[in-house]
């Protein structure tokens, strides 16, 4: 949520900031902000997108060469010009862009308006600017000393960076919960919240940890901790190619990365599987392969598509590991009290490695002595370093705002895992593990040949796009399928779209059915075929509209629907993995029929940095 892009060398920093917010775009946002510092401090900010900031500072005094930028995804206060970062303090001496959520800024919000500070927004970022601002006044001390000081006293959750009209050549920047990448140039510095804004320029970072401050001043970098110990920054060289987040000829990112799954699936496998060898390994499991054999039970956290993702995981895991699973949201598991015993495991599911709400249930489940395992895209993210050990899906970066190869990389990877534990627990023939690894290599191709229905599904798409309602059913390995085909249409079409159980239907939502009623069944051939079968005839009967993703050469369904999408027989298990990738399509190009912003829809964030 939210993006934070600052620089600080020879450049012309308002250049390298407006081209990094562009980049940051994908992360949802709803305004847009600049700071400059060339003799003053200069704000400009604007609500809205990136382009409209760009028009607002035409014929502005531009020429620096340090700066920051921020696109803001609104919390406390509306989306408004008034309410855009970056924000002054109170004498117009600070300026301060922020991510994150401060919880106490009310109490201090009272204390500082009892001083005498006045405000110019309702936001809570505002407070901590004048907060910093009334300590480096009070303390007469140096803006870092400020900031350390303040966030000592904040409660919450921030990125920030802080600039002084009065200190030159100076960022200083923290986090705690929100993510912040320092981009080490030659005598140049970067800093955004992810890689993105940073590669074109270098590929050396550093990627703080939580409560750690990073001061750049007179081109050196320096990095304490809020107890103000000096601390050694560590550089990592990045592998992430400035081609990944283009666009590559596609209309939207989205688009591209549905094709990208082919690449992106064998990338998961790539140096872990070999079929013909029936080799399985993954690296970052090999210390805590024991623990996941004799665990009693795994619990999967995850929002939003990684949720769906962990219920495939779900069959997965309890079909041939025999181990029971739980899969929670992780915005809920915090909250009720959830039975934790030392010894479990927990898979923790995040595309961006930074969701907050799958981080808090890390942090609770680590401090009952559950085992934590991580499944995430993001190199050095705040969730591979908070657990124990885990496995990188290696898609490469997602600019769409809608998860597609997330998807299907996070399934990749948590089969290898569920088929390596069930190796090792030997609850799992050797011919069936040999098929499914053989099974598994070949998803790629499967994948490929699934996407040769786009014309196909694109007119299926234009007769139904303007349905006000979907309903989307499939059963088994297939149910989080509708559950996942649904979010994708509701999330970038706004047509209200429901995933369901098939069997479910006759328990309420077949009320919904008449002949207006798009259903879009998911119903490859696997055990629960004839029951699918039924639910079809009880749509028909209805007269609903059947649209229906089926295994190549099925005769019996096709008589039936009204719309038939074939794809290519796979093993039920990881049938998923081929059966989303129409619903992905349909809901791309109703999307795009509908005029809709398909990379950024509206009220969405990439990555949800807050609760």
């Amino acid at each position: 949520m939210c993006g934070i892009v600052a620089y600080v060398g020879n450049r012309q920093a308002h250049e390298v900031v407006i081209k990094g917010l562009k980049r940051l775009e994908y992360r949802g946002y709803d305004s847009a902000g600049i700071a400059l510092q060339n003799g003053d401090l200069n704000v400009y900010k604007r609500k809205g997108k990136v382009s409209d900031l760009e028009q607002f500072l035409a014929g502005k005094p531009l020429q620096s060469t340090i700066g920051m930028g921020h696109t803001r995804w609104a919390t406390h206060g509306e989306p408004n010009d008034r309410n855009a970062h970056p924000h002054y303090s109170g004498d117009g001496e600070l300026a301060i862009i922020h991510n994150g959520i401060i919880e106490n800024y009310s109490a201090l919000k009272q204390d500082l308006i009892s001083k005498g500070h006045t405000f110019a927004s309702d936001t809570d970022t505002e407070v901590l600017v004048h907060f910093i601002e009334d300590i480096k006044s009070k303390n007469e001390c140096s803006l870092a000393e400020a900031v350390r000081l303040a966030l000592s006293q904040v409660v919450g959750a921030y990125a920030i960076v802080v600039m002084s009209k009065n200190d030159k050549n100076t960022l200083v920047a923290a986090r705690k919960g929100s993510p912040l990448v320092v981009g080490v140039g030659k005598g140049e510095y970067f800093l955004a919240s992810d890689a993105t804004p940073i590669v074109e320029y270098t590929n050396e970072v550093v990627y703080l940890n939580d409560h750690e401050i990073a001061l750049i001043k007179d081109g050196k970098l320096s990095v304490t901790n809020t107890a103000n110990l000096p601390l050694t920054p560590y550089v990592q060289t990045i592998d992430l190619e400035l081609e990944a987040i283009e666009k590559g000829g596609f209309e939207h990112f989205m688009l591209k990365e549905i094709y990208e799954q082919p690449k992106s699936i064998a990338d998961c496998m790539r140096g872990r599987l070999n079929a013909r060898k029936g080799q399985l390994v993954l690296g970052g499991l090999r210390e805590y392969l024991n623990k996941l054999v004799n665990a009693d039970r795994i619990l999967i956290v995850a929002c939003g598509t990684s949720w769906h993702a962990g219920l495939v995981a779900e069959y997965i895991f309890e079909e041939f590991c025999r181990i029971p699973v739980e899969v929670e949201y992780a915005s809920e598991f915090r909250y009720r009290n959830p039975i934790i015993r030392e010894g479990d495991v927990v898979i923790a599911i995040s595309q961006s490695g930074e969701t907050a709400d799958t981080l808090a249930a890390i942090e609770l489940a680590k401090s009952k002595g559950a085992i934590i395992f991580g499944v995430c895209n993001v190199v050095g993210s705040s969730i591979a370093r908070a657990t124990d050990a885990g496995a990188y899906t290696h898609a490469g970066p997602e600019i769409g705002v809608a998860s597609t190869k997330a998807f299907t990389a996070q399934l990749t990877v948590l089969t290898m895992i569920a088929l390596s534990l069930a190796e090792r627990k030997g609850t799992i023939t050797d011919q069936k593990y040999h098929e499914l690894l053989a099974e598994l290599e070949n998803i790629p191709r499967h994948v490929e040949k699934a996407l040769k229905l786009n014309d196909q599904i694109k007119e299926i798409s234009a007769i139904f796009k303007d349905s006000p309602n979907f309903i989307y059913l499939g059963r088994g390995y297939n149910f989080p399928v509708a559950l996942e085909g649904a979010l994708k249409l509701k999330e970038i079409s706004y047509i209200h779209a429901e995933g369901y159980p098939a069997a479910e239907m006759k328990h309420g939502p077949i009320a919904l059915i008449d002949e207006e009623m798009p259903v879009a069944f998911i119903a490859t051939r696997d055990s629960s075929y004839e029951k699918i079968v039924s639910n079809i005839q009880e749509v028909k009967a209805r007269k609903g509209r059947v649209i229906a993703v089926v295994t190549e050469g099925d005769k019996i369904i096709p008589a039936m629907a009204e719309f038939v999408i074939e794809v290519p027989a796979v093993h039920e298990a990881l049938m998923p993995m081929v059966s989303v990738i129409p619903l992905q399509l349909l809901s791309y190009h109703i999307a795009v029929m509908r005029g809709c912003n398909v990379d950024q829809p509206r009220n969405l964030a990439k990555s949800v940095t807050v609760e």
